[in-house]
């Protein structure tokens, strides 16, 4: 191993909030209520939706595995920022690190295309009404799941590695409270416009395939002349196009942050964002907007 990379061998420290002590104590107990509450409610939509045939359609489908990648999503970073919020250890392994990131990118990469799959099938069920539920068969969603899920551990497998072994002159410490990569990226000390770009790359791909849904969605809407069609059709949708913009708005503005310490700073508390409360208001928007999730919730809670 070359000697610009001892940081590997001795891993990181974590630099988190660590020069505002008197925010960490209150960042510790927001985000470990937040976390639990994620955790409970996502865990119960999975729940919901096994346990309740009248859910087992493919919207509910995709849903569940969203709701379980937003578990992923909070438990890869969350756990680890915890402990190191509450102690003065702010230290993390390199192999720590490794899991983490790979984690990361595995589960981002996999709720990117997922929220892709999702918009296709809402341009089936609001396009193609009548032959929904013959486009939306099971195979052809456990394909797109399976699909997502391969695409996902592709990129991690590819970026890790390509993240990792950047030059850093044995720089450790990393002005994040997690090993992500836009952080790991600006400690190294080469030009790393290429690796950035890849990244971006594989972030907008799905965006992409998502804004070309929601066009012909949006065309297929403009269609329909009566008014309370046209907001029924619009309501099938709103809630994943709220989800998608709180996810991509987050991500995006996040990629395009300049690397000076007020940006860094402003890059945390969005990332805290984006794998925290995103993950919260996920749960919020699926279930306070839909009755058939309302509903379901209170057979499974009263049978119990």
């Amino acid at each position: 191993m070359e000697k610009s990379n001892d940081s590997s061998a001795y891993g990181f420290i974590l630099v988190g909030f660590s020069d505002r002590p008197k925010l960490e104590m209150v960042l510790f107990t927001v985000n470990f209520i937040l976390y639990s509450v994620a955790v409970l409610g996502n865990s119960t939509i999975i729940l919901v939706c096994i346990l309740d045939s009248q859910l087992h359609t493919p919207v509910y489908f995709f849903l569940a595995n969203l709701s379980f990648l937003d578990l992923c999503f909070s438990t890869s970073c969350i756990p680890q920022m915890l402990v190191n919020l509450w102690g003065p250890d702010k230290t993390i392994s390199c192999a720590g690190c490794v899991v983490q990131l790979f984690s990361f990118l595995s589960v981002r990469g996999i709720k990117c295309i997922l929220l892709a799959v999702m918009a296709y099938d809402s341009y089936a069920a609001v396009c193609k009404p009548l032959r929904y539920l013959v486009i939306m068969h099971l195979q052809l969603c456990l394909g797109l799941m399976a699909a997502a899920w391969g695409s996902g551990l592709v990129n991690a497998i590819v970026m890790s590695p390509l993240t990792m072994t950047l030059s850093r002159s044995g720089r450790r410490r990393v002005n994040h409270f997690l090993c992500e990569m836009p952080a790991l990226i600006k400690m190294a000390c080469l030009d790393v416009r290429a690796v950035e770009m890849l990244a971006v790359l594989i972030v907008l791909l799905p965006f992409t395939l998502i804004l070309v849904s929601y066009g012909y969605i949006a065309a297929a809407v403009l269609s329909i002349k009566s008014a309370a069609r046209q907001w029924k059709a619009f309501n099938t949708c709103s809630s994943h196009l709220t989800v998608v913009s709180l996810f991509y708005g987050s991500i995006i503005y996040m990629y395009m942050q300049p690397g000076n310490s007020s940006s860094q700073d402003q890059g945390k508390f969005l990332t805290l964002f984006y794998n925290l409360v995103t993950p919260m208001l996920n749960l919020l928007i699926y279930t306070l907007r839909n009755k058939e999730v309302k509903g379901a919730l209170k057979k499974v809670l009263g049978r119990q």
